[in-house]
């Protein structure tokens, strides 16, 4: 697990650009750190990115609910922080992890199961647990 000094955090966070989405948001992939799958997208702010970098485990800002959220909160399945990279902007991060069970809320190892096929949506994913049983 990944974590870094206050002092470091600090510096950090101070590089990174909060200011191009409204309500000082920036994307967050997440990516499997030995396969290097991407498993899923989602947006941080100043504190959720802190809260990452200080518990070693992932954090982000919902929009929908108007605040920080631990991933695997509810579900047990933890992201922990291995790496953190940042885009050439530095307005978007790269967190390689170590996911515990799945990332997608869905059932899921990863949120992108989806793939455009023939002028349909096809399911190319393996559904590893059921959200009914996990999400009560």
């Amino acid at each position: 697990m990944k974590q870094f000094s206050l002092v470091d955090i600090d510096n950090y966070i101070k590089l990174l650009d909060f200011s191009k989405i409204e309500g000082g948001l920036i994307p967050v992939i997440t990516q499997d750190s030995e396969s290097n799958e991407i498993l899923m997208l989602a947006f941080a702010n100043e504190e959720a990115v802190r809260k990452t970098m200080e518990s070693g485990y992932v954090h982000f800002y919902s929009r929908s609910r108007n605040k920080i959220w631990e991933k695997g909160e509810s579900s047990g399945h933890v992201g922990e922080v291995l790496d953190i990279i940042t885009d050439c902007d530095k307005d978007t991060l790269l967190i390689k992890v170590k996911q515990k069970v799945a990332a997608c809320h869905k059932g899921y190892y990863s949120c992108f199961f989806n793939k455009f096929d023939e002028g349909k949506i096809k399911d190319i994913g393996t559904k590893i647990f059921n959200p009914e049983e996990v999400y009560k």
